[in-house]
């Protein structure tokens, strides 16, 4: 629907998608998670085309992915983000991003600031993402913290939950890929080395979008410590269940996070994303783009309309 531009409805937005960004989650849809039928992306930046809000239009804006029913207890307390109704913006009953055009309530839009690039507001959902996993872990300067995964998401997990604690580790196949951590503070591993590590980490980001990166959690958690799980992935995991009850190990499952608290961070210049970008290819490209962001070494693939 939104390769052509439509009016908004009631309560809706037009956006002119400027920029999208290719997400683990939209090659997971193509193998099948979600169950998914419709155009994907949900990592974007935009120009307001028509709005409710008329102060937004003409204004670069990102916005909220989930969009609740405005009548659940969930929605009226303010956060519709597990709304039982809700669309998810290219993963749930709504098209997403990787288009001319889209649609998202009013509600949701976050203006980006004049500072903040076109190739940095993108990354504005997955950052969210990764910082709102101090929405659910409280996270002090002495917690350690381990982060599997040097994928995009990995990294921003890591470069954010820097900026709580002294004590975060990424851990990573990569040497290229923990480089870019390494370069804004973030001590790293190799994963072979993290398994001489067992019970070192108080908190465990898993979000290597593997089965395996679960088991490595398990093994360098420390007795009642906590494992968040960042991965979506098509799939049914096997793991020791045992090893959770007999460790008191709390699993913390986080999803998504707020938007404004992300584009503060890119305004101040808290995380540089520049560096994960592998390329910036036309929209019209978009088939090239999904085989090249499942390619070997690669990090962020843009599309641009």
């Amino acid at each position: 629907m939104d390769d052509i531009w439509r009016p908004a409805a009631e309560g809706e937005a037009v956006i002119r998608v400027t920029k999208s960004g290719i997400c683990n989650t939209d090659i997971e849809i193509t193998h099948g998670y979600a169950g998914f039928e419709g155009t994907i992306g949900h990592e974007f930046v935009g120009v307001v085309e028509e709005s409710g809000r008329p102060e937004l239009v003409g204004k670069r804006v990102v916005g909220e992915i989930n969009s609740g029913c405005g009548r659940c207890a969930l929605c009226l307390a303010g956060d519709p983000r597990h709304c039982p109704g809700r669309t998810v913006l290219g993963i749930k009953g709504r098209d997403g991003a990787h288009a001319e055009y889209l649609r998202l309530p009013d509600a949701n839009l976050v203006e980006v600031p004049d500072e903040v690039s076109d190739e940095q507001a993108v990354f504005a959902e997955p950052l969210a993402a990764a910082y709102g996993i101090t929405e659910q872990v409280e996270i002090l300067p002495e917690t350690s913290v381990a982060v599997i995964g040097d994928g995009k998401l990995g990294i921003l997990c890591a470069l954010s939950l820097g900026l709580r604690s002294n004590k975060v580790t990424l851990i990573g196949r990569h040497a290229s890929k923990l480089k870019i951590a390494e370069r804004q503070g973030i001590e790293t591993l190799l994963s072979g080395e993290a398994e001489k590590m067992p019970s070192a980490f108080d908190v465990v980001v898993e979000a290597s979008g593997s089965e395996s990166g679960f088991a490595a959690a398990l093994d360098i958690v420390r007795p009642r410590g906590k494992i968040v799980l960042k991965s979506t992935f098509q799939g049914k995991p096997v793991w020791e269940a045992w090893r959770v009850v007999v460790d008191e190990i709390t699993i913390v499952g986080s999803r998504c996070g707020r938007f404004e608290p992300a584009v503060r961070l890119l305004a101040e210049g808290k995380i540089d994303v520049i560096p994960m970008i592998s390329t910036d290819l036309p929209l019209s490209r978009g088939v090239e783009a999904m085989a090249e962001a499942q390619a070997k070494g690669a990090m962020k693939v843009l599309l641009t309309p």
